[in-house]
């Protein structure tokens, strides 16, 4: 409803950003660190998504040579070429739990995997998180940042008088950011019916086995319009989650410089 317009064909991970869906920079983000197989967790209107891959245009976000009329288009490059990704209908009504429930066949023989909710963008670096997590005994790992509202928390006395002022976004205050790390192990902790937030981690409290990722960089999640006008608007000037390209600009920038030299 508060992506009304802009989702009511699509679920929100198909809406896009740019040429691209924001599911489709997702994925570009893990593929970047080296994680190339994706299980995707269908659910409302998910065979959009299928559609989305079935039909897939390289020629959007790659440079090309078209010739004879179109009868010949020769890309320059490819961007998921490499890329296997399972899909599965996981209902759609499910909870997330029960989404990650249903893909568990597909996760055997996997010790460590990665779990995303699929409509949040972050420039976190994936490998220190994930080797932070490997050197604890956790079952799990949630990436915590810091709200990008712009309220303001009011501090006030017994008395009602105010005692401070502070932006949201420069409070102690951490929130779910949406990526996770988890061993095979956090299925022993989901019943049938349940979220995965709310009763499988509180299992995990209590066994002191979830552990806290806290990222202060960039962060933006996708739900409400201005949230999706603030990406295109990233989109077209620095693009923070687009660490696959920070590579390649290092590359042209430090190659300018050699030739300058030269």
């Amino acid at each position: 409803m508060r992506l009304r317009g802009y989702a009511d064909d699509v679920p929100k991970p198909m809406v896009e950003i740019g040429t691209r869906p924001i599911l489709w920079h997702l994925m570009k983000y893990y593929a970047h660190f080296g994680h190339k197989d994706f299980i995707l967790c269908l659910g409302y209107k998910g065979g959009a998504i299928k559609d989305y891959f079935l039909n897939y245009d390289e020629s959007v976000s790659n440079d090309f040579i078209w010739s004879q009329g179109g009868k010949n288009v020769q890309l320059l490059n490819r961007d998921i070429d490499d890329w296997t990704i399972t899909f599965v209908e996981t209902g759609a009504n499910a909870t997330i739990g029960e989404r990650l429930k249903a893909v568990e066949p597909h996760l055997q023989g996997e010790d460590i995997f990665l779990a995303n909710y699929g409509d949040g963008l972050s420039d976190v670096q994936l490998p220190t998180m994930l080797e932070t997590f490997r050197q604890s005994t956790a079952v799990a790992s949630i990436m915590l940042v810091q709200p990008t509202a712009t309220f303001d928390i009011v501090s006030a006395g017994p008395s009602g008088l105010v005692t401070d002022v502070c932006p949201l976004g420069r409070s102690d205050i951490w929130i779910n950011g949406g990526f996770f790390v988890m061993r095979n192990e956090i299925f022993r902790y989901i019943l049938p019916g349940e979220d995965l937030i709310r009763e499988p981690f509180q299992r995990l409290i209590e066994k002191k086995a979830l552990l806290s990722y806290k990222y202060p960089g960039f962060w933006q999640c996708m739900d409400t319009f201005k949230d999706k006008q603030h990406l295109e608007e990233l989109n077209r000037a620095s693009a923070p989650w687009k660490v696959w390209n920070h590579v390649a600009n290092s590359i042209a920038k430090n190659s300018d410089v050699i030739s300058a030299g030269v």
